[in-house]
């Protein structure tokens, strides 16, 4: 073990954008893996090293859905996810593009009365309510 890397714990990070377009947010249905398949998330994916969180969630979005987007306000701190990893969250616009289902099932604009119309993932479901005042104006 190297000096000084005792307790050093690597966190699995994983970022979110709420992407909100007149009035509506934007969810998006998983096409993998088979145990989430199906489920309602934040687009977004996973940090690579040496990445910043925010860099990661603007390429994210634009492999996922084709959209070049510009992120506003963190939602909360680290939302828990299953094995020890964090979802971190921000409001996100687009700037450039269209959203499409480029990797997921489909997608859905949400009003603000349809925000729990859809099967969210549990990690994300709690960051549903964070997010409602944003989406509701």
């Amino acid at each position: 073990m190297m000096p000084g890397r005792e307790g050093l714990v690597t966190i699995n990070v994983v970022v979110g954008a709420a992407i909100i377009a007149g009035g509506r947010l934007l969810a998006a249905q998983r096409a993998e893996p088979p145990a989430l398949a199906g489920g309602w998330e934040f687009p977004g994916g996973k940090v690579d090293p040496g990445e910043s969180d925010e860099d990661a969630l603007v390429r994210e979005c634009h492999e996922e859905l084709g959209v070049k987007i510009a992120l506003d306000v963190r939602i909360g701190g680290d939302w828990p996810l299953s094995l020890g990893g964090v979802l971190r969250v921000w409001t996100a616009r687009i700037v450039e593009g269209e959203a499409r289902a480029l990797e997921h099932l489909a997608l859905r604009w949400l009003a603000p009365g349809e925000l729990y119309d859809v099967e969210w993932l549990p990690g994300d479901l709690p960051i549903v309510e964070a997010v409602q005042p944003y989406v509701s104006g």
